[in-house]
């Protein structure tokens, strides 16, 4: 598979989602700019890792949880190399009985469909309904990788552009664990 950076956002969006273009915006609203891969729905770990090598970032799981009785939810960010246990961090976040949340909830809190779920989909949680958890790790690196809301693209930005500019203007606040 043969990928393309581009510098921000595309040319046409005429046949782009909405959520998608929701995203290039607020990032040219706030100044932050990244870089651009389009591809094929990231469907499995081979065009995982092909997306990572092309675009050199810390390219994230990104995992939407949730309590037992639906009243905590949570965004969880860890390396792709790491391996998620469910107990060890639910002692560090005071939660017992962490799941995966279903499709709807990712829909209703981040705008966003199963397999496209990204830090980008806090932007469409201004209540702050999800606790976005970070292992450690992921603020080390200099570039960070993500999907706009949807999973047929892929953005690089610069780390301290999120931490520093996009989650304090979407109002959430991260909790580093460590896994």
């Amino acid at each position: 598979m043969a990928l393309t950076i581009y510098e921000g956002r595309p040319a046409d969006i005429s046949h782009r989602q909405a959520r998608e273009i929701r995203v290039y915006d607020l990032l040219d609203r706030l100044g932050i700019p990244y870089q651009r891969i389009d591809h094929e729905p990231a469907a499995n770990m081979e065009i995982c890792d092909e997306i990572d090598k092309t675009l050199q970032a810390t390219i994230c799981k990104n995992l939407f949880l949730c309590n037992r009785q639906k009243t905590a939810f949570y965004l969880l960010l860890i390396p792709s190399h790491k391996v998620f246990h469910t107990k060890d961090l639910s002692k560090q976040v005071n939660s017992s009985r962490l799941s995966f949340a279903d499709g709807e909830d990712i829909i209703r809190y981040l705008d966003s469909e199963p397999g496209s779920v990204s830090i980008m989909g806090l932007m469409n949680d201004p209540e702050n309904k999800v606790r976005l958890l970070v292992d450690r790790e992921v603020r080390e690196g200099v570039y960070f990788g993500c999907h706009p809301c949807v999973n047929t693209s892929s953005l690089k930005i610069k780390t301290d552009d999120i931490f520093n500019v996009f989650l304090p203007y979407v109002g959430h606040e991260p909790t580093f664990v460590t896994l």
